[in-house]
C-alpha cells in the first residue's frame, strides 16, 4: 500500500478470456462507488480498449439488471500491445487524458502479471480482483468463475455417463485448465470418475491401464476419464490412443467441453464471490489501499501485493487430492 489518493474517478477493466461472474463484479464495483460518491467508467474490450481509450460511464441503471449475465457488458481481449513499454504509456496517457485516479483490474494470471508491470512502471494505483475458470490465480482459494465452469463440467459429464453406460463405452472428457488441474480434480471426484488425469502429477498410465483391465474383467465395458487440456502429448485425443493401442475391444470416444465451460449463467456462489471480492476492493481501493488483489482464503477477504501474485501458480488443495488418491481416481 502506497500514499493515499483522494479518488473521484476510477476506471474498471474485465482483461483476458471472459468467466461467469464479471457482470456481477462490476455490479458491486459501482454500487460500492456510488455510496462514497466516486463515479466508475468502464474500459470497454479489455487492455486494448484501454490503450484505445474507450471508456464508457458505468452507473445504476447500467449494472441494475446485469447479475445473472454470462460474459461482460465490457467485452474484453487478450491484448499483445499491453505487453510493450509503448502500449503500456499509452494506456497511462489515456487514463490521465480521463482524469481518472485509479484503475480496478478483474483478470486472471496474464492480466495481473501485466498491471503489476504497469504499476510499477507508472506509479499508478491499481487494484486487482482474481477471475478465472482454471482457479489458478495465486492469493485466493476461489477466483471468480471457477464454481460455474465445475458446474459446466459436472452436468455434462453426467449426461455423458448416461450414454456411457448405455453402450458400454469408454469416454475421455477433455476439460480446460492450461496447467491447472482444478477443473478436472474437482469435477471428476463430482461425477465419481473412474480416473482423473491433471498436469500436476506426472500420470500413472500402468495404474490406469490397469484399473481398465479391471473394468473389462469385471464385464464393466464403460468408463469416464477426466483429463485437463495439454496433459500427456495430445491432451484427451493422445490418451485414446494409449487407450485403443492398449484395448481395442473397447469402445473409446473423446468428449472435449471446450468453450461451454465458460459461458452461462454464473452461479449463485460466483456471483456471491464475485459481489464480495469487488465491493471488498472498491471498498478499500477508495480508502487508499492499492497495489494488491483481494483474494477469497478460508472464508475471509485478505489483500496480497500484486509483486507477490505474479507469476505464481495456485497449487491444488491438498484435501481433496488426497480424497481422489485414496478413491483410486487420481492417476
Amino acid at each position: 500500500m502506497k500514499e493515499h489518493i483522494k479518488m473521484k474517478k476510477i476506471a474498471v477493466v474485465t482483461s483476458g478470456g471472459d468467466v461467469p461472474g464479471l457482470n456481477a463484479a462490476l455490479h458491486a464495483v459501482v454500487l460500492t462507488a456510488m455510496k462514497h460518491n466516486v463515479e466508475i467508467i468502464g474500459v470497454n474490450n479489455g487492455y486494448d480498449g484501454l490503450i484505445d481509450g474507450k471508456f464508457t460511464v458505468l452507473d445504476f441503471e447500467r449494472v441494475r439488471n446485469i447479475m445473472d449475465e454470462g460474459g461482460t457488458i465490457l467485452r474484453t481481449s487478450r491484448s499483445k500491445r499491453f505487453t510493450t513499454s509503448e502500449g503500456r504509456r499509452e494506456a497511462l496517457h489515456q487514463l490521465r487524458h480521463g482524469e481518472v485516479d485509479g484503475l480496478i483490474v478483474i483478470g486472471g494470471n496474464g492480466s495481473l502479471q501485466g498491471i503489476e508491470v504497469f504499476a510499477s512502471e507508472h506509479s499508478f494505483p491499481v487494484m486487482a480482483i482474481p477471475k478465472t475458470i482454471d482457479n489458478d490465480v495465486f492469493g485466493t482459494d476461489f477466483a471468480i468463475g471457477f464454481d460455474t465452469a465445475t458446474n459446466t463440467i459436472v452436468e455434462a459429464i453426467d449426461r455423458i455417463k448416461d450414454t456411457a453406460d448405455s453402450t458400454s463405452r469408454l469416454f475421455i472428457v477433455e476439460v480446460m485448465g492450461r496447467s491447472a488441474g482444478f477443473l478436472a480434480l474437482n469435477s471428476g471426484i463430482a461425477v465419481a470418475a473412474d480416473a482423473i488425469v491433471v498436469p500436476e502429477i506426472k500420470p500413472d498410465l500402468e495404474k490406469l491401464l490397469s484399473l481398465a483391465e479391471h473394468n473389462l474383467n469385471v464385464g464393466n465395458r464403460s468408463m469416464i476419464i477426466v483429463i485437463t487440456e495439454n496433459t500427456l502429448t495430445g491432451g484427451a485425443m493422445g490418451l485414446k490412443k494409449i487407450m485403443d493401442d492398449s484395448f481395442p475391444q473397447f469402445d473409446s470416444r473423446v468428449t472435449i467441453l471446450g468453450h461451454i465451460q465458460r459461458g452461462g449463467s454464473p452461479s449463485a456462489f460466483d456471483r456471491t464471490l464475485a459481489s464480495l471480492l469487488s465491493y471488498s476492493a472498491t471498498e478499500a481501493f477508495i480508502k487508499g489501499k492499492h497495489g494488491v488483489m483481494a483474494g477469497y482464503v478460508k472464508g475471509e477477504v485478505i489483500f496480497t501485493p500484486l509483486n507477490q501474485v505474479a507469476g505464481k501458480i495456485n497449487p491444488l488443495n491438498n484435501n481433496l487430492m488426497k480424497l481422489a488418491a485414496e478413491l483410486s481416481i487420481l492417476v
